[in-house]
């Protein structure tokens, strides 16, 4: 009885909806499955590969995890784009839950090889993309207009809270047992999920998808507001320099360090507490400018990356990356509010689609690429790189941030010199 008055206002009807509510359980049993792989999908890569080409097969399958997802989303649209969003979701998950649940099998088996291995990778996130299109189409079908941003919030914060507990269970898991088993106990939460969401009575989906309606134009807007492509294309980038880590660092673990999965979990446990620390701030860092805290966040990034490259305690490291937590997490919602505050009202649903398109293709890019430098340069050298080129990303974004704030008010100080226009305030 006493719940419903600690929670916010805004929660309370959000939480006080039983559809919600059951579907944010199976959500969270999938995000926290999803946490495991973080470091279960890199580990089993390593376990498996010949040394001399594990950074190869590392990039691979974290970019087979993710990636295909693109292109499912660009070829399959002219079939799906029309699905309702329960099947989207209800597919999406079958699909990750029978292809990840082959890994664990083809292991125990003994037929599990780096390439089959990416292979089930990429099959079973061929649907992601329009899975992801169906949940939070589903949430805005289920919720008010009102009561949308506070049922994303929701969702978006077990997502985080997932990245703490994930990891952590699953360094255990890889060390004591099996990352393959991992990645079988990640298959049966896509499963789990699938059963929550075909139990539940969802209302029924327009004919054509509002994602869909969504998306088209949303580019050319873009092109018309050039400091939200500016912000697109810093995103975009800052997302691809993110990549490598997720492949040196494994590799930095094991061979740099010589330590255990543990470790590895504990890096990234400690990176989700600071990312949600971080993203709790966002209410403070709004008083502040929003596109100099932005462009600062990139370049703090990249700075807290730079001991990597040198030969310092680990706890150095560890504290690092805990802090990079800290100043990444706000990112995401710092970028989307310069979208709400510069996007006309009537075109920001078009946008807002538009960039999700864009920047689904930039982190597994990125890992892609770190697979080849990895090998090439050392995981230690691929951090500290990442660092210091998200360094030089920050300081150029900064740079025309000032030019262009600069030019904008060069007009108005010419007309208020000529004396046609009033002084400024």
């Amino acid at each position: 009885m006493t719940l419903p008055r600690l929670l916010p206002s805004a929660y309370r009807p959000v939480l006080a909806n039983r559809v919600f509510r059951r579907l944010i359980g199976g959500f969270a049993v999938s995000y926290l499955g999803d946490g495991m792989s973080f470091v279960a999908v890199a580990w089993l890569a390593m376990e498996l590969a010949p040394p001399a080409s594990a950074g190869l097969w590392i990039g691979g399958a974290v970019a087979a995890y993710t990636l295909p997802g693109v292109v499912g989303a660009l070829v399959l649209g002219r079939w799906l784009r029309r699905v309702p969003a329960r099947r989207l979701l209800l597919a999406d998950n079958v699909v990750r839950g029978v292809f990840l649940g082959v890994v664990p099998l083809a292991w125990l088996a003994g037929v599990l090889t780096p390439p089959l291995y990416v292979v089930l990778l990429a099959v079973s996130s061929l649907l992601h993309a329009w899975g992801n299109a169906g949940k939070y189409t589903l949430l805005a079908e289920l919720l008010p207009q009102k009561q949308r941003l506070a049922g994303n919030t929701v969702v978006s914060s077990l997502s985080f809270a997932a990245t703490i507990a994930g990891p952590a269970v699953a360094g255990v898991l890889v060390t004591y047992v099996s990352s393959a088993l991992v990645l079988g106990l990640d298959a049966l939460t896509y499963v789990f999920l699938a059963v929550v969401v075909a139990r539940t009575r969802l209302p029924r989906a327009g004919e054509v998808s509002p994602v869909d309606k969504a998306a088209r134009g949303g580019l050319a807007l873009l092109r018309s507001h050039p400091e939200l492509l500016g912000l697109l294309t810093l995103t975009w980038f800052f997302n691809l320099l993110y990549g490598p880590v997720e492949v040196a660092l494994p590799l930095h673990v094991t061979r740099d360090l010589g330590a255990p999965g543990t470790l590895l979990g504990l890096y990234w446990m400690l990176f989700g507490i600071g990312a949600v620390v971080g993203g709790l701030a966002v209410g403070a860092l709004r008083r502040l400018p929003l596109w100099p805290v932005t462009v600062v966040i990139v370049a703090g990034w990249g700075v807290l990356l730079l001991p990597f490259g040198f030969d310092v305690p680990v706890a150095v490291t560890v504290a690092c990356f805990t802090l990079g937590g800290v100043v990444y997490g706000p990112f995401v919602a710092l970028s989307v509010t310069l979208m709400h505050t510069a996007s006309p009202p009537e075109h920001l649903a078009a946008m807002l689609a538009a960039r999700s398109a864009v920047l689904l293709t930039a982190s597994p890019l990125g890992t892609a690429l770190g697979g080849p430098l990895t090998t090439a340069l050392g995981p230690r050298v691929t951090l500290a790189g990442s660092g210091l080129v998200t360094v030089a990303l920050g300081v150029v974004a900064c740079v025309l941030l000032l030019a262009r704030r600069a030019a904008l008010t060069r007009p108005s100080r010419n007309e208020e010199a000529s004396g046609t226009a009033p002084p400024l305030a």
